[in-house]
């Protein structure tokens, strides 16, 4: 199927030949159509699915062949959006998609000045793409209306809730008109979005497009069991030996994110980081650096992780795991986009064993385990048994009987230019331990 199978206009589609695009995702098959035919839509579709040219393209057609001319101060189409990166990512996409066709779009979030977010609505815009906190703001102070409104979207609506907007969503909602289009896209359909969707969709049509709290196919999914401690001289090697090009890293916090930034400075590599206690300057200047390719590595917490829309990121790192196990998803789905491949790192310390069974959990699947040879962990991590809800007790390492020296890979998992050298540690290890991390020295006499 072509998009021009989907009803979409000529305009529109040529503006898509000149961005690449060739065939419609899954998620754009089935709801560019109900969109055009004005119905509401429930949509569950992951990151880097193509959901946002799902909403956008139709919408923007709609816009441009339905309705009154903007007035001043009002808005026709709403996109609310959960965190300042996804705002400036999506209003990003539906510049590229409207080319040059006669539609007025804005951005508004928290972080920055609010004066020339309210310049840009005094001419009035067709298209809106704003965060609930600092629309709210706007809407108070008169500088935005909302009855001229033919559609509101939802896009990561999951996500803003669990970041505390409910009271916030509750209130414009309450001032908005009931007579619109309504369009609701989240990575799952938890109870709280059925229930928000029940309130404000009429008879949607109900998309569901990824397998519950899944990843991309083409993304492999592995860790390295590393003692806490050598984290980061273990990333460092990995990206050295590995010759690893752009690498984004999650973090837990922001004091962990401003210490990994500047090792990794003072090891001399060109990094930079993006976390709440930066200001929105700063943040944009980074990603815009990250993605122009001034920066090697950037490091972020989970406040980005559905904000950042990288082409050909090929790895992404976790140097801690997420307290949120759906963050993992989230965060992995930053690498292996529009049918790329990826490769998501996760780098495991035996004080994450909670952390790892929730994700094993979640996604239904046991991560592959290896070793990173000269980083053998002396703090094992247990190995996890998945819907059990318990562990295996590790087994004390023994030496190998290997020939020294001999780098051991399991299997022919990766690409042959790219295999990491690893080793395998499932079941119990039995390799040879480097001499960095040297066994206590056994009682027992030499045969």
């Amino acid at each position: 199927m072509s998009f021009a199978h989907l009803g979409l206009m000529p305009a529109l589609l040529a503006n898509l030949q000149q961005l690449g695009y060739q065939q419609p995702t899954a998620v754009q098959q089935q709801a560019i159509a109900p969109v055009l035919a004005g119905k509401d839509v429930l949509a569950a579709a992951q990151t880097g699915t193509g959901k946002t040219a799902a909403f956008t393209l139709p919408v923007l057609q709609l816009l441009l062949t339905q309705g009154e001319k903007v007035t001043s101060n009002c808005v026709r189409t709403l996109v609310l959006v959960p965190t300042r990166e996804l705002a400036e990512q999506v209003h990003e996409s539906i510049r590229h998609y409207l080319g040059e066709l006669p539609l007025r779009t804005a951005v508004a979030y928290g972080g920055v000045s609010i004066n020339p977010q309210m310049m840009n609505l005094r001419r009035g815009v067709d298209v809106l793409v704003a965060t609930p906190g600092r629309l709210l703001d706007l809407y108070q102070q008169n500088a935005v209306r909302f009855h001229q409104m033919q559609v509101l979207v939802l896009d990561e609506a999951d996500r803003m809730l669990d970041l505390g907007f409910a009271e916030e969503l509750n209130a414009l909602f309450s001032v908005m008109p009931r007579e619109r289009q309504t369009l609701l896209f989240s990575a799952t359909f938890s109870g709280p979005i059925r229930t928000l969707a029940g309130k404000l969709l009429i008879d949607p049509v109900r998309i569901d497009v990824t397998p519950k709290h899944s990843a991309a196919e083409t993304v492999k999914q592995y860790l390295l069991v590393v003692d806490k401690k050598d984290k980061t001289e273990l990333f460092l090697h990995l990206l050295s030996s590995r010759q690893w090009g752009q690498v984004l890293v999650f973090v837990r916090t922001r004091k962990g994110a401003e210490s990994l930034h500047k090792k990794l400075i003072a090891a001399q590599v060109t990094a930079d980081a993006i976390h709440g206690d930066k200001t929105q300057p700063a943040r944009l200047r980074a990603l815009q650096d990250f993605k122009k390719g001034r920066v090697q590595v950037l490091v972020a917490t989970d406040v980005a992780a559905r904000g950042l829309d990288i082409e050909q990121l090929p790895h992404v790192v976790n140097f801690d795991l997420p307290n949120v196990a759906q963050d993992y998803v989230h965060r992995i789905g930053r690498t292996g986009r529009a049918g790329l491949s990826g490769e998501a790192i996760s780098l495991v310390s035996a004080d994450e064993l909670d952390e790892l069974i929730a994700i094993e959990e979640l996604m239904g699947i046991n991560l592959q385990r290896f070793d990173e040879p000269d980083f053998y962990a002396e703090h094992r991590l247990p190995e996890t048994m998945l819907g059990l809800g318990s562990i295996k007790k590790p087994k004390k390492p023994k030496k190998s009987k290997a020939s020294a020296g001999g780098n051991i890979h399991l299997g022919d998992e990766f690409p042959v230019n790219s295999k990491p050298q690893i080793v395998a540690i499932r079941p119990a290890p039995r390799l040879a331990v480097p001499s960095r991390h040297k066994p206590k020295p056994s009682n027992a006499k030499p045969r």
